[in-house]
Formats: structure tokens, C-alpha cells, sequence
């Protein structure tokens, strides 16, 4: 998941969260309304960025802005001069990190570690950490923040959920898909028990799961998790995704057969949806062809990838089909060594 659907999907939840929850005030700061895939980014793989920001208590406000000063309109065909002075100020990143520093440690000394308006400023400040890519400052603050939130809230508060799952993405965003999956497993659990397996959210819980657990070596627990979310969830271009994550986790179990089906099904589907030379079906086609090569299986696998090779050369107007153009025609050459057609894998290279 990327960047920016990430943040889409966090400042959606503080939305949810603050209709679950009646005593849940509106969530605060425009700091946070970014989108989250300065993306997407590639598709699954997520890079530093901003989170949820927790719905602030109604004391809590935000600083001023710099004002714009009014400029009078010059008179007919003189020339507009616009002072220094009269320009708006815009803060950078590093100005917006240290004023949100700056109230951080006054809350602290005023009201202390565990009140809610200092709980809100810890989150704000380390989304502002995620999104100019201070990974691991970002992640110290958000357990701060989660561990001052669960004393506060109690563990199943909407303030807690949507820290938590702020928490949960800094991990993932931080390369540490192990304890990304930890909280991931926690939000499942919760929002499990309190809204259905078919709700959006417990979906996108159980989809993250399924992804850090193939991450972090556990792809037996991501296969059960990847099968329930192929079943709940209603897109028919998550389900696509779903199953090449599961196809991938099949393959680390040494389930070759079963990752190739997967993979089967997703190519069959893209071709109706989005035709036989469309760069995602054709990246498909090549995978599954990868996957009879990695199977020990050189005969299939150069039937899959000479016909992807040749829907490629048909279909090479766009330049990223052309690039995936030559990787087909690599690993078809390398097919054919493998099935002992040397002279055929020569003529390719």
C-alpha cells in the first residue's frame, strides 16, 4: 500500500473513528490532510509518509498562519509593485516540526505526559516526522503516543485505534514488517469483534497482516489471512492483488502448483478486464512464467513466455511495456537453456 492511500485510508478512519465514538471531537490540523502514495509510489511497498491525525480535543487548537497583506490595485497601465513585506509566509517542513516541538514540550510541562492535548501534539508531531521521512523519530513518538493513549483511553478508544494504526504503517514504513504485523494483528482482533469480518476497516487490517506476515518470513500465517481477505473483500482489483500476494506466500511455503493457480486466475481476470497487451495483464503473464521456470518446469514455462513475449511485441507503444519487453525476452532465453533449446535461446540473445 502506498504512501498516499495509506493517508487516505488514516484520515478516512479518524473520520469513522469520530462517528463511532460519541465523545470523539472533531479530528484536528490541516498539517495532516495529505493524500498517501506520492505513490503510490510502487504499489505494495510502502516509503516514509504522514498518518492519521487523532481527533483533538476541543481545546486543542491550531497556531495561526502567517496573514496575507492586502495590496492595492495598482491604476491603469502602471506597474504593479508587490512589497516583500506584503508576501505571504510559507514554512517549511523543518519550521512546521519544530513549532509542533515547541508545543509539544509546553504541553508536557504544563498538563504532563498523559493528557489528552499532549497525547494529540505527540501524534501530530510524529506524523510530521513520517512525512519528511524521519522513519525512526516517527516511530519512537507514535509508541510514545500509544503507550500515553492506552493508559488514558484503554485499549479500544477510536484515539488508541487510529494511533495504533499510525504506529502500525511507521513500522512498515521503517522496514520492520515484524512489528508492523503485531499491531496489525491487535486492529484485526478489535475491529473484528466489533464490526464483522466484511467491514472495510477489519478488511484492510487483515490485508496488512497478510502482507507483513509474507514479509517478515511467516508465510504460512500470511496464506490464511490472504484466503479470508480474497473472500471479504468486494473489489474485483484488490481480489487481483490479494491473490498475487497469495500466490507469492504460496510459493515461500513451496506450494509451486498451488502459487501458479493464483496467478492463473489473475491473468484470466486482467485479459477480460483490461486486455491481453495492457502492462499490468502482461506483468502477470511474465510472472506466471517466472513461476513454471522457479517450479522446474522450463517446457511451460517457455509456452507462457514466448506467447508473452510476442503479445509484448505487439503491444510496445507504451515505454514501460517496452522495458518489460526485454526482461520477457531475457527470461524466455533463459527458458529455453533450461529446456535444452540452445540454439533458440541464442537467436534471442
Amino acid at each position: 500500500m502506498s504512501f498516499w492511500s495509506s493517508l487516505l485510508r488514516g484520515t478516512r478512519l479518524a473520520g469513522l473513528s469520530a462517528q463511532r465514538s460519541a465523545g470523539t471531537a472533531r479530528a484536528g490540523s490541516g498539517e495532516h490532510t495529505r493524500e498517501r502514495d506520492e505513490r503510490a509510489t510502487a504499489h505494495e511497498e510502502p516509503v516514509a509518509g504522514a498518518h492519521a491525525a487523532v481527533p483533538a480535543p476541543a481545546s486543542t487548537s491550531l497556531p495561526a498562519t502567517s496573514a496575507m497583506h492586502a495590496v492595492a490595485e495598482p491604476a491603469e497601465g502602471a506597474t504593479r509593485v508587490v512589497p516583500r513585506s506584503a508576501e505571504p509566509h510559507v514554512p517549511t517542513a523543518g519550521m512546521r516540526a519544530a513549532s509542533l516541538e515547541r508545543t509539544l514540550r509546553s504541553l508536557v510541562e504544563r498538563l504532563g505526559t498523559e493528557h489528552p492535548d499532549t497525547i494529540t501534539a505527540r501524534n501530530n508531531l510524529a506524523t510530521k516526522y513520517a512525512q519528511m521521512g524521519r522513519r525512526q523519530s516517527a516511530v519512537q513518538q507514535f509508541e510514545l503516543a500509544l503507550a500515553e493513549a492506552v493508559s488514558v483511553y484503554g485499549d479500544e478508544h477510536p484515539r488508541t485505534e487510529i494511533i495504533r494504526e499510525n504506529l502500525a504503517w511507521a513500522y512498515e514504513d521503517a522496514g520492520r514488517p515484524a512489528e508492523a504485523a503485531g499491531q496489525w494483528e491487535i486492529l484485526l482482533g478489535e475491529r473484528e469483534s466489533q464490526f464483522g469480518a466484511a467491514d472495510a476497516d477489519t478488511v484492510e487490517a487483515r490485508i496488512r497482516l497478510a502482507v507483513c506476515l509474507r514479509r517478515s518470513g511467516r508465510p504460512e500465517a500470511a496464506v490464511a489471512h490472504y484466503e479470508q481477505a480474497i473472500r471479504d473483500v468486494g473489489s474485483t482489483e484488490r481480489r487481483e492483488e490479494l491473490r498475487l500476494g497469495l500466490s507469492a506466500a504460496l510459493s515461500m511455503t513451496g506450494g509451486a502448483e498451488a502459487a501458479i493457480d493464483q496467478l492463473r486466475l489473475v491473468l484470466a481476470a486482467r485479459r477480460r478486464r483490461l486486455g491481453k497487451g495492457h502492462l499490468d495483464t502482461l506483468s502477470v503473464h511474465h510472472r506466471l512464467g517466472r513461476a513454471h521456470t522457479q517450479a522446474g518446469r522450463p517446457d511451460e514455462a517457455v509456452d507462457v513466455l514466448r506467447e508473452a513475449y510476442r503479445v509484448a511485441l505487439n503491444s510496445s507503444g507504451d515505454p514501460e511495456v517496452r522495458r518489460l519487453t526485454m526482461r520477457l525476452r531475457r527470461d524466455l532465453a533463459g527458458a529455453y537453456n533450461a529446456a535444452g533449446r540452445h540454439r533458440e535461446a541464442n537467436a534471442l540473445l
